[in-house]
């Protein structure tokens, strides 16, 4: 009979510079798979839609989070106000534009009919 090993495994997270938590050795982030997996993705989709994700990595990363909830949702809670700053900042430096729109429309239009001409 061939033994077992019951070792305990490496959780495949890591922190990038930024404070983000990456999967593995990919480049997409925790937040994306959490996403994606409370959306109703399979690990196997997941895996199929984003490159470099490795199965047996996302089925690690999708246990270790259930098991350890509270902190996961407390980095994810953080993420968000991160984002929303984030967002905040960028629109406040950003010019008023009230008629993009119907200036975006009214390009498009003009291309249409040089198009067709």
């Amino acid at each position: 009979m061939t033994a077992i090993s019951f070792d305990p495994l490496e959780v495949p997270l890591r922190l990038d510079p930024q404070g983000a938590i990456r999967v593995g050795q990919s480049r997409i982030l925790l937040d994306v798979v959490l996403h994606e997996f409370g959306s109703g993705a399979t690990p196997e989709d997941i895996v199929g839609c984003y490159d470099g994700l490795d199965l047996a990595d996302v089925y690690s990363v999708l246990g270790y989070c259930l098991r350890n909830g509270p902190a996961i949702d407390d980095y994810l809670r953080r993420r968000k106000v991160e984002a929303d700053e984030l967002r905040q900042t960028i629109e406040a430096n950003q010019s008023a534009r009230p008629n993009l729109r119907a200036t975006l429309r009214a390009r498009r239009m003009a291309q249409g009919n040089g198009a067709a001409s």
